[in-house]
C-alpha cells in the first residue's frame, strides 16, 4: 500500500485506473447530450405528441412520461456506447469498474462493504430532507408538466386505478431514472472521469451538472443542488456510485409505494 508523506494513504488509484479523465469540454458534451434531449422532449416532443393523440389532460400525461421514459433510456444507451468506445466490452467485469459499481470503500481504512454501508443511512435521510427546506421551492412547477399533480387530482387517481399497464410504464420510468438513467450517467460514467479536469471539487462540479440538467423540470434545479451532498458527495468520497443509485432509489420506492396503492383502489 503506497503512503504519502504526511500519512494519508492513497487508495484512490484502483478505482480511478480503470476510468479515462474526461477533458472540461467532453464533460459538458455529455451533460448536453443527457441534458438537451429531456428538455427539448419534455417541453417540445410531448406537447406536440399529446395532441396529436387527441388533446386532454390525460393524453398529455401519458406522451409526457412516454417522453421522459425514452429521455432517461437514451442516457442509459449514451453511457454503454462511451463505456464501449473507451473499454471495448460492455462485459459485467468490464461495467462495474468502468462506472465504479463496486462496494464502498473507506477512504481512512481502505475496508470495502460490510459495515460501511452504515454510510447510506445519513444520506438517505438527508435526501429524504430536502422537502422539509422552504427556500428549495423558490421555482413553482408547471402544473401540466409536473405529474406529482397530476396522480394527486380526481382525474389522475382516476386513471391510474386499475391501469396496471401505466403503472408498469411509470416502473420502467423509476428504474431508468435512479438505477440505469440519470445516476449511472452523472456518478456512474460522470463523476469517476472528472478528477482530472476538476480536482478535488469534481464531486461539486457535478452536483450543480445534476442541478441545471434538469432543464425539464426546473422547479426541481433547488432541490437538486442539495442533492450534491446526498448523492455526489458519498459517491466521491467512498468511490461508489452504487451510494448514489441507492440513495436516489429511496425516493423512488417511495412512489413506487404511493403509485401502487393508486392502482389498487
Amino acid at each position: 500500500m503506497k503512503v504519502k508523506a504526511d500519512g494519508q494513504t492513497v487508495r484512490e488509484v484502483e478505482r480511478y485506473a480503470a476510468v479515462r479523465q474526461y477533458s472540461f469540454a467532453q464533460i459538458l458534451a455529455v451533460w448536453s447530450a443527457a441534458a438537451i434531449p429531456m428538455a427539448v422532449l419534455a417541453w417540445v416532443v410531448a406537447p406536440l405528441l399529446g395532441a396529436l393523440l387527441g388533446g386532454g389532460d390525460v393524453t398529455f400525461i401519458k406522451a409526457l412520461l412516454l417522453c421522459i421514459l425514452a429521455g432517461l433510456i437514451w442516457q442509459f444507451v449514451l453511457v454503454m456506447l462511451l463505456v464501449h468506445q473507451e473499454r471495448g466490452s460492455l462485459r459485467w467485469s468490464v461495467l462495474k469498474d468502468a462506472l465504479w459499481l463496486h462496494s464502498p470503500r473507506s477512504p481512512r481504512t481502505g475496508r470495502v462493504g460490510g459495515r460501511l454501508w452504515l454510510v447510506l443511512i445519513p444520506f438517505v435521510l438527508l435526501f429524504a430532507a430536502e422537502g422539509a427546506i422552504p427556500f428549495l421551492s423558490v421555482i413553482p412547477p408547471v402544473a401540466s408538466h409536473d405529474a406529482n399533480v397530476f396522480v394527486q387530482s380526481d382525474a389522475g387517481q382516476e386513471f391510474m386505478s386499475g391501469n396496471w399497464v401505466w403503472f408498469a410504464v411509470i416502473v420502467a420510468l423509476f428504474v431508468f431514472n435512479t438505477v440505469l438513467g440519470e445516476e449511472l450517467l452523472f456518478r456512474g460514467l460522470l463523476l469517476p472521469r472528472m478528477k482530472g479536469a476538476l480536482g478535488r471539487w469534481d464531486w461539486v462540479a457535478n452536483g450543480v451538472l445534476f442541478a441545471v440538467y434538469h432543464l425539464h423540470e426546473p422547479w426541481l434545479i433547488p432541490s437538486s443542488l442539495v442533492d450534491t451532498f446526498a448523492l455526489s458527495y458519498p459517491s466521491r468520497r467512498y468511490r461508489s456510485a452504487l451510494i448514489g443509485i441507492i440513495v436516489h432509489s429511496s425516493q423512488s420506492v417511495l412512489f413506487f409505494a404511493l403509485t401502487l396503492t393508486l392502482v389498487l383502489q
